[in-house]
């Protein structure tokens, strides 16, 4: 229950709660000073006040920096929020808020209810900046939400699907239950009797993996959501999708897995322990990794696996469930009910429905598409349709089973009902893999909006998070109409050169650094488009265009998988063909990067040689700069101080005269890593500064986060405990920021050792205890050459609540302990 000391005319019957509060206030008034903190705090008050008071929303109660709204309308209490956000964006306060609407009781204290705590709840969960809404508000308003997923909250018994307003990256929820399971747009219809089936075969401590098999259109990626979403309550760690539509090489999938559940870093330590359900979907096209599926559950014995497959894993903890076609009951209420959902007019006959289902062999895709025709062609129309098309088109497939001859034309004549301008997107959109941007498609396909829209309502296109997708059943039937025109080639060169622009865009290049900052979050969204424009280099043997790739994509591949750039350049030195000299020696510094991070320092000083020798003979002191720099580096990491500091100077020199600032950043920082190791902490300090000011200063956010914990770990061998944590707690926000594993393996391990040394051995413990068995690199190394050290630390806490502190943070996952390490100590 909310109190108000003096009520004021409460909206009643169904409300819309607000609920505001502001990250990270102790850290702020901290940052701050108490006079400036206080004026922001003002300022932040009167911001949302206004806004609020805007969009007819009465204050109903405010605590400390928190506020607590009700608006009459959804509509009303979304547009303030997005109003105060905006207005706040630029300050230094951020606020977090929640929306949820329902029918509380008012009485003379105030609002009771659930809704009150739900509202509070969601809002709890979020981070400065974010807005979110629950299921009951996005339902009655308009807008631009992201949906997050189901979540559970303390307190309240049923989980909580959760919308964002906006497409803005944030760190995952603070909910005690998440799932990434996406909403279906329509109910699931018939299937009862397999539902049950499947699901006491997935809740069943025997049945390891459960894989639903079944032809294209068979309906199997939505029935398994439909069996993942009743399964939750069994699963507290979580119901995870991992969509393996765009995924063609099986050596990702184990990759792809870990980002869909967000585990950085070793995926089996990840899911260690953990109760989970993994919904593995499409894995048809990955059948080679299924070994490494099985080894994955064989590290982790609570884990469960539910697969959708046109052919089974053939692995020992499967049980495969064959999905068969709707009976005619099921499939012609699914009918009915898209055909009202399309025209609400409409009144199709059952024995009319059920013929043209039966026409339609039960497959719930053809189904859908089919009662999708009846925007322009009557039942009956339909149905001869049908009966017209279906002999032909079988004899042009008679190497395909029955129901995918079926759904084959009923795709076909979808196709061909098609106006031109259609037809042409339909077909352009083949190339595209993981969905695209509406941008991307019009810049591809020439397309404009109301085409898009026009495949979306007829059914052959997907609207999911902002971007347009495909069912694979229907990009293979698009992919086969592209290559039998005359526009295959056309087609997929734009897709290649488009994604190749947006990757150069991304700034990724350390080489060739442009102002304006990185922007890894680009090539982290489209990476699997990006991976389709490389295969088409590969297959059209255009090895110029592979490379020029390859070397803008440099920064991704260090921070997510240098093994999967040590693959393609190595397929991509193996086409026939020379290259610009420049570009070549560009993708053979990039080759020899993807060995130095995976610490094969022999293959990575060679290749630098070959790359090193080209930059010289084209007399491009840049290429020789950036390459003297990575010698110098390996130097230092051999602990050649010398012979590292020799290089590093040299590189700098070269940067010096050509004005090159992110060169500077790097030589200064490397620098002062060398005056490190060479025992020269206070030339150590201030070099490395000076280079997070730069790395601040051009944009380059892993590299400033990379400085910033270095000087930490300075700080703390010097005993300057206060310096320490700011360094340490700046490094781990934008680490966090960023999702850079080594960078959060790192900070949380300075703040275990801060612990320690204040005598903390309960916080020392957890902290330690939840990175201990990490071994990831960071900038320069940083976390390897730190660890022992850091070891020593907690060695010196030598009391029994570290033991049982330890135990404790073994249990924590890497995004609980960032968050225990950043939460303000009373």
């Amino acid at each position: 229950m909310i109190r108000a000391a003096m009520r004021p005319e409460f909206p009643t019957g169904t409300v819309t709660f607000l609920f505001t509060d502001v990250e990270g206030s102790t850290r702020l008034l901290h940052a701050l000073g108490a006079e400036a903190y206080a004026d922001a705090l003002a300022e932040h008050r009167r911001v949302i006040r206004e806004a609020c008071a805007g969009e007819g929303g009465v204050e109903v109660d405010t605590q400390g920096d928190a506020f607590f709204f009700a608006f009459p309308t959804a509509p009303g209490a979304l547009a303030a929020a997005a109003a105060f956000t905006r207005d706040l964006a630029s300050g230094p306060i951020q606020v977090r808020v929640g929306l949820h609407s329902g029918t509380p009781l008012v009485t003379d204290e105030g609002y009771v209810g659930g809704d009150v705590h739900r509202a509070a709840r969601i809002a709890a969960s979020g981070h400065g900046g974010q807005v979110l809404v629950s299921a009951s508000t996005a339902a009655l308003v308009q807008g631009a939400l992201r949906d997050l997923g189901e979540h559970r909250f303390k307190d309240l018994a049923a989980p909580e699907r959760v919308f964002q307003l906006g497409d803005a990256e944030f760190a995952p929820l603070k909910s005690l239950y998440r799932t990434n399971l996406p909403m279906p747009a329509n109910p699931l219809v018939g299937r009862k009797k397999e539902l049950v089936d499947v699901l006491r075969l997935v809740v069943d401590e025997t049945a390891r993996a459960v894989t639903i098999t079944g032809p294209g259109g068979i309906g199997k990626t939505r029935f398994a959501l439909a069996v993942a979403a009743e399964s939750s309550d069994h699963f507290p760690d979580g119901v995870w999708f991992v969509d393996l539509t765009p995924v063609r090489d099986p050596r990702l999938v184990l990759s792809t897995v870990a980002h869909a559940v967000g585990a950085e870093g070793d995926l089996r330590h990840a899911l260690q322990g953990a109760r989970c359900l993994l919904l593995l979907d499409n894995f048809e096209q990955v059948v080679g990794a299924a070994r490494d599926v099985a080894e994955l559950l064989a590290s982790c014995a609570q884990l469960r696996l539910l697969v959708t497959s046109r052919e089974p894993l053939r692995i020992a903890a499967e049980h495969e469930y064959d999905l068969p076609p709707l009976p005619e009951a099921p499939a012609v209420e699914l009918f009915r009910h898209r055909v009202a959902a399309a025209v609400p007019e409409a009144d199709v006959d059952y024995r009319l429905a059920a013929e043209i289902c039966q026409r339609l062999d039960g497959l719930p895709l053809a189904i859908e598409l089919g009662a999708a025709r009846v925007k322009v062609l009557d039942p009956d129309a339909l149905l001869q349709r049908l009966e017209d098309r279906l002999p032909v088109l079988v004899t042009r497939a008679r190497d395909l089973p029955e129901r995918q001859r079926a759904l084959h034309a009923t795709i076909e004549w979808s196709y061909d009902l098609l106006d031109l301008p259609e037809q042409k997107l339909f077909r352009w959109l083949a190339p595209f893999r993981g969905g695209a941007t509406l941008e991307a498609i019009e810049a591809v396909a020439g397309a404009n909006p109301e085409v898009v829209e026009s495949l979306v309502d007829k059914s052959l296109l997907r609207k999911r998070r902002g971007r347009f997708v495909m069912l694979e059943t229907i990009r293979e039937f698009a992919r086969d109409e592209l290559a039998a025109s005359s526009e295959d080639a056309k087609a997929r060169r734009r897709h290649a050169e488009f994604f190749a622009g947006l990757a150069e865009s991304a700034n990724l290049n350390p080489g060739n650094l442009r102002p304006g900052g990185q922007r890894l979050d680009i090539a982290i969204r489209e990476q699997d488009n990006i991976r389709a424009a490389l295969d088409w280099a590969m297959a059209s043997q255009d090895k110029a265009f592979g490379f020029r790739l390859s070397v803008a994509m440099d920064q991704f591949w260090v921070a997510n998988d240098p093994t999967e750039s040590q693959r393609r350049y190595e397929a991509l030195f193996e086409l026939p063909g020379d290259v610009d000299p420049r570009l070549q020696a560009e993708a053979l510094r990039g080759y020899a990067t993807s060995f130095h991070i995976q610490g094969d320092w022999e293959a990575a000083a060679r290749l630098y040689g070959e790359s090193f020798d080209m930059f010289d003979e084209m007399g491009d002191e840049q290429g020789r700069a950036v390459l003297l720099h990575r010698f110098g580096i390996l130097a230092m990491q051999r602990q050649d101080l010398g012979r590292a500091r020799q290089l590093v100077e040299e590189s700098h020199g070269i940067h010096e005269r050509n004005g090159d600032a992110w060169g500077l950043t790097q030589t200064v920082g490397t620098l002062g890593a060398i005056e490190r190791d060479a025992g020269n902490g206070s030339q150590a300090y201030a070099l490395i500064a000076d280079s997070a000011d730069r790395a601040e200063a051009v944009g380059v956010l892993w590299w400033h986060a990379g400085m910033l914990i270095e000087l930490a770990a300075l700080s703390l061998e010097a005993g300057r405990l206060d310096d320490a944590e700011a360094k340490a707690r700046e490094s781990l926000e934008l680490a966090n920021q960023m999702r850079d594993y080594g960078g959060r393996v790192f900070g949380v391990g300075v703040f275990a050792c801060l612990a320690a040394e204040r005598g903390d051995a309960d916080r020392a413990g957890r902290l330690w205890g939840a990175i201990e068995d990490d071994r990831v690199g960071a900038p320069l190394g940083g976390w390897i050459r730190h660890r022992a050290s850091c070891q020593a630390h907690i060695d010196r806490v030598d009391t029994p609540q570290l033991d049982a502190a330890l135990a404790a943070g073994r249990a924590m996952s890497l995004d609980a302990a960032v968050e225990y390490a950043l939460a303000s100590i009373d």
